[in-house]
């Protein structure tokens, strides 16, 4: 089998985009889940104890329900909620990429399975100011600018 098609740029959108829509249809409809994730792409915050963390393999399985549910969100290609951890039920803030996504389970039944690694996907105002950036860093571009601004 070809794996290089999975880590073109163009995949990646397509599975991003994918799992976004399918996570905003659970979203809208109520209906928990659960993902498993990459370990190493998670973020924490506030950071988790490291006994609590050292017990995360290379992947965890989150359900997202109840509370982890209600806070969930999308935003600029990751997803966050909150959830608590360990026997003290310590509190925090779970964010990772949405490639960071491996599996979304409904009702024990894997409906998505991802084997695109996150890279950054530029959100659309990235996307406008990575172009106007390019646009301004050109010389030939900055002299009809200044050409411009003396009229």
């Amino acid at each position: 089998m070809k794996t290089d098609i999975f880590n073109t740029q163009e995949y990646k959108e397509v599975a991003n985009r994918y799992l976004i829509d399918t996570i905003s249809i659970f979203f809208d409809n109520g209906e928990e889940f659960s993902i498993v994730c990459d370990v190493k792409y998670l973020e924490f915050n506030p950071p988790l104890p490291q006994d609590i963390f050292n017990q995360f393999g290379t992947h965890v399985l989150f359900n997202i329900a109840k509370y982890s549910f209600e806070s969930a969100s999308i935003e600029d290609n990751y997803f966050m909620f909150e959830a608590g951890f360990g026997s003290q039920n310590f509190g925090s803030t779970v964010s990772l990429p949405i490639l960071a996504i491996r599996q979304l389970i409904v009702d024990e039944i894997p409906l998505i399975t991802n084997i695109a690694t996150p890279t950054k996907i530029e959100t659309k105002e990235e996307k406008v100011d990575n172009s106007m950036s390019m646009f301004l860093n050109n010389p030939e571009n900055q002299k009809i600018l200044k050409k411009r601004k003396k009229k």
